[in-house]
């Protein structure tokens, strides 16, 4: 059994998969600000859903840059420096560990899905802005850290980190509602421009075979 945990700025979501893929969901949280509360809470819902079953690997999903094996800060969470290999360890000493970028992950499941997995990205927008770049379904090495939405862009005359004009966490600031309970058209237009200022300096750049845009925004 192999469990999946995708650790977001708002939830957090636990899933199991069985030897022949087949995926069964386990538990989904509110992201605790605690790195202990964040521990605490999950290994809680992995036990309790696995029981006796042996769990063969754990892979943790999370929102930030890592280095090292360190996630080095997570801006929508407030973690830095968390060492959740560590962490996760100790509470499951006979299994596998592994973590890595959120949109690095989402962006290899998505490369793999294509007929042509040139080079691919992808742009999650959710409470953040992440972004994963591919080749041949595979992390390029030298651009693990790609960090797209911490970019700065120039916006309206003023020049701002992509992130802060364009993830869910500022549409909820700006209209205090979620994407999700908004209907107008004017506000998606203007939330449609804000994401587009990012993949116009993007896609000339990168150049990619493909756009993948993902995530609750």
């Amino acid at each position: 059994m192999i469990i999946a945990v995708d650790t977001g700025g708002t939830k957090t979501l636990i899933s199991s998969f069985d030897d022949s893929g087949a995926m069964s969901v386990i538990e989904r949280i509110p992201t605790p600000r605690d790195q202990q509360t964040y521990v605490a809470q999950v290994s809680n819902a992995i036990s309790q859903a696995v029981g006796d079953n042996a769990v063969s690997a754990l892979i943790i999903a999370l929102p930030g840059p890592i280095k090292d094996g360190i996630l080095q800060r997570t801006p929508n969470i407030g973690w830095e420096n968390f060492d959740v290999v560590a962490a996760f360890s100790e509470q499951f000493p006979n299994t596998t560990v592994a973590i890595g970028n959120d949109a690095d992950l989402a962006g290899i499941a998505e490369a793999r899905s294509l007929d042509d997995p040139r080079l691919c990205l992808y742009v999650t927008l959710s409470t953040g802005v992440g972004t994963g770049l591919t080749h041949q379904g595979k992390l390029l090495p030298e651009l693990r850290r790609f960090e797209g939405g911490s970019m700065r862009i120039e916006y309206q005359g003023e020049r701002v980190r992509w992130e802060s004009i364009a993830s869910g966490s500022n549409f909820y600031e700006r209209y205090q509602q979620f994407g999700s309970d908004i209907d107008d058209p004017e506000k998606w237009r203007d939330y449609a421009a804000r994401a587009a200022s990012g993949l116009l300096a993007l896609i000339p750049l990168i150049e990619p075979n493909h756009i993948v845009i993902g995530g609750s925004m």
